[in-house]
């Protein structure tokens, strides 16, 4: 196993670290990979009764590495990693148990998307989100991941955080409905999971997993039919090179919209 991606069997909780400090845990493609195996394999433990992601350090996930993107130049790798993150953060969703994001520091892009795969968010008051790619990138949120935001926000939420590429604190993602509860403080975010664990593996499995798996059906319905349009636009614009490139150099990006 990835050093960088951990396991921790807690009880009847299976913990997935994410530990990668010094990236403030950004995911390479590889971390994505592990993380889906290791929620499939999960399903075939009848001793797991719930499953639990959390970030090392002072980080939940700040998003996908942005190296994995500087040799993107066709519509077809920007397509691809598109169907590969729907099937990654699809066994996220997959889970046949509860699943709890524990969320401190930056739960940026990428982490966002996770989070909002997960059944319940618990944050610590220094969690931020947001979805910053209009000042950072250039490139988009995927359809599928614009969905799972909006199921749990609204549309209008959304755009308002895309737009504005700002982030928010824990305070106002509860107040919005993006996360269950925030915690009093950092030290507490671990044990009130806990808690939570012990309280949902209380209860009867099968409504659990029946009222889950409702609800990805109904969010499967709200899908647009097609997107990849808009995807390809962006990451194969000059402006997503140009991001990526100024992200690396540690630099303001100049937009020239093509």
């Amino acid at each position: 196993m990835s050093e960088e991606i951990r396991t921790e069997r807690r009880g009847a909780a299976l913990w997935i670290h994410v530990d990668r400090p010094a990236a403030r845990n950004a995911l390479t493609f590889a971390m994505y990979d592990r993380i889906a195996a290791v929620c499939r394999d999960a399903n075939g433990d009848a001793t797991v009764k719930a499953v639990v992601l959390a970030g090392s350090s002072e980080a939940f996930v700040a998003g996908t590495d942005i190296a994995q993107f500087v040799d993107f130049k066709e519509a077809s790798q920007a397509l691809d990693y598109e169907r590969r993150m729907d099937a990654w953060l699809g066994a996220i969703e997959a889970v046949r148990v509860p699943t709890i994001a524990a969320l401190r520091g930056p739960v940026v892009g990428g982490g966002l998307a996770i989070a909002a795969a997960c059944d319940l968010r618990v944050a610590a008051p220094s969690a931020r989100f947001g979805v910053p790619v209009a000042r950072t990138l250039g490139n988009c949120f995927s359809a599928a991941n614009l969905v799972r935001l909006a199921a749990l926000v609204g549309l209008g939420r959304v755009k308002e955080l895309v737009l504005t590429a700002r982030l928010i604190d824990a305070q106002e993602a509860r107040a919005i409905g993006l996360v269950s509860e925030v915690v009093a403080g950092e030290e507490a975010l671990e044990p009130r999971v806990g808690e939570l664990v012990a309280e949902l593996t209380s209860y009867a499995p099968l409504t659990l997993h029946a009222t889950k798996e409702m609800v990805r059906r109904i969010r499967s319905r709200m899908m647009p039919d097609e997107a990849s349009d808009l995807v390809a636009l962006c990451y194969t614009s000059a402006d997503f090179r140009e991001g990526v490139a100024a992200f690396l150099e540690r630099r303001k990006p100049v937009w020239k919209g093509r």
